[in-house]
């Protein structure tokens, strides 16, 4: 009487999976390059947003990253306009080319979109979406401490039995850095499918058993027309079918199985390898600090500080013997500059667009607004620098700190006082470098792809 029972129980869990599901078709996008220097992703985007907007059976829209060729501020509101004229709901995540080069370190993504994720529940599934960066500096796909702890959180509250989609912009595997902890997240629930971008074509994926697929860019490449997918959700299956938004024409291409997957947890899978460690057991941490967020930009050491800011926008000040947290201070924005440290303050940007000057007990001392997010680090110039003769001789000891913006200055503040005492203004890109002073000159880069070197004064 017992394996009757067992079997009744099984065929009515699997029941209430797929009876929770209704069926529904959303669109599927993904790499749409506004922005390209051939000047065709706008043509191809509008394509297929009036293919989408002549249907009457799509439910909503995702869209998979690289929005934009480069996530500058004029690229980026020009794509909303576009998706904006869409008669259907859309979700969207930014991908590397919104946010690798972005003069504003992402920001402008999510003051232009709203935000860089997503939650929303259809028809019995849980879709669930995220940026990866890489944030400013270009390198392997990462996603954020921050989206990391929001997404557990997530899924802490997400039942067992629910069925879950995940989308971002890179597939789940080494492309990412940390692409296990997403991987091992996402199998503690019931994760029926992965959707990523990011390699312009489509194609099936298995991420260590969750089963994933990749859509293809909108972008015509070398074909008279560009592309994206349609998906048709039913209670038992996921179908893909490619659609050409001018010829109209469909192909089938990829079937996913919907089920109830309880993923085996103790199931090996190649993981980053530390046992180097073992080989120079004399080398051990002191101590470890977590932060809340990214720590992107290189630390620096007031007395007896570590202090250091964090995708967050929090500037925090740790104990150099302990690791113990002594004082944190709240910027507008996600922080990318390392500090500089002179006597008792601290330098940094923000990309809030603000320089802020802090003193070693985290009060601030001043802020200079310039006109976009401060990306730069900061160099000052201290009381032993030689200034030319008959120059400008900055009070206070020649304390002057020079840093460069996404506004496209680079500037030189009183570091005492936080007063301009003169601006450059010729760059035709944004400052994201550590200056360097040699003798009597201050030299710099920029994203215009041009090495300044400007007399100091």
């Amino acid at each position: 009487m017992k394996k009757p029972l067992l079997l009744l129980l099984i065929i009515i869990f699997c029941w209430d999976l797929t009876a929770q599901i209704k069926p529904f078709r959303f669109a599927f996008l993904s790499d749409t390059h506004i922005g390209s220097p051939d000047g065709k992703a706008e043509e191809d985007l509008r394509r297929t947003v009036n293919d989408i907007n002549s249907r009457n059976d799509i439910d909503f829209v995702v869209i998979t990253g690289d929005i934009t060729e480069l996530g500058t501020d004029e690229e980026l509101p020009r794509a909303k306009k576009l998706f904006d004229s869409l008669r259907v709901k859309y979700y969207i995540i930014p991908g590397n080319h919104d946010v690798g080069w972005s003069e504003s370190g992402g920001m402008s993504f999510i003051s232009t979109f709203g935000s860089d994720r997503f939650i929303f529940d259809h028809n019995g599934i849980r879709f669930i979406g995220c940026s990866s960066g890489p944030y400013v500096r270009m390198s392997d796909g990462h996603i954020p401490r921050d989206a990391m702890t929001w997404m557990k959180k997530i899924l802490d509250t997400t039942s067992v039995t629910m069925p879950v989609i995940f989308l971002n912009h890179y597939p789940m595997n080494n492309s990412m850095d940390n692409w296990y902890e997403v991987i091992d997240l996402f199998k503690k629930r019931n994760t029926i499918l992965f959707l990523c971008g990011h390699g312009h074509t489509n194609k099936v994926f298995d991420f260590e058993d969750i089963p994933g697929v990749m859509g293809r860019s909108n972008l015509r490449a070398k074909q008279t027309e560009g592309g994206y997918n349609l998906v048709d959700v039913t209670i038992d299956s996921i179908l893909f079918t490619e659609r050409k938004p001018v010829s109209g024409n469909m192909k089938k291409w990829a079937g996913i199985k919907v089920e109830q997957h309880n993923y085996d947890l103790t199931k090996k899978f190649i993981r980053p390898d530390y046992s180097i460690n073992k080989k120079y057991p004399q080398v051990k941490a002191k101590w470890m600090f977590s932060s809340e967020a990214n720590v992107i930009s290189t630390p620096a050491v007031i007395k007896d500080l570590v202090v250091f800011g964090n995708q967050q926008g929090t500037v925090t000040a740790l104990s150099l013997k302990n690791g113990n947290r002594k004082w944190t201070f709240k910027t507008g924005g996600s922080i990318y500059s390392s500090p500089a440290i002179h006597l008792n303050k601290i330098v940094l940007g923000s990309t809030d667009g603000n320089v802020y000057c802090l003193n070693e007990n985290g009060k601030l001392l001043w802020k200079f607004k310039t006109g976009a997010a401060v990306l730069g680090s900061p160099t000052i110039a201290s009381s032993g620098t030689i200034y030319p003769p008959g120059k400008y001789q900055p009070a206070f000891e020649n304390s002057v700190l020079y840093i460069g913006g996404s506004d496209h200055f680079f500037r030189a503040i009183d570091l005492n006082s936080g007063k301009e005492i003169w601006n450059f203004e010729g760059l035709n890109g944004p400052v994201v470098s550590t200056p360097v002073i040699y003798r009597d000159a201050i030299i710099f880069g920029a994203w215009d792809t041009y090495l300044l070197f400007r007399p100091i004064c």
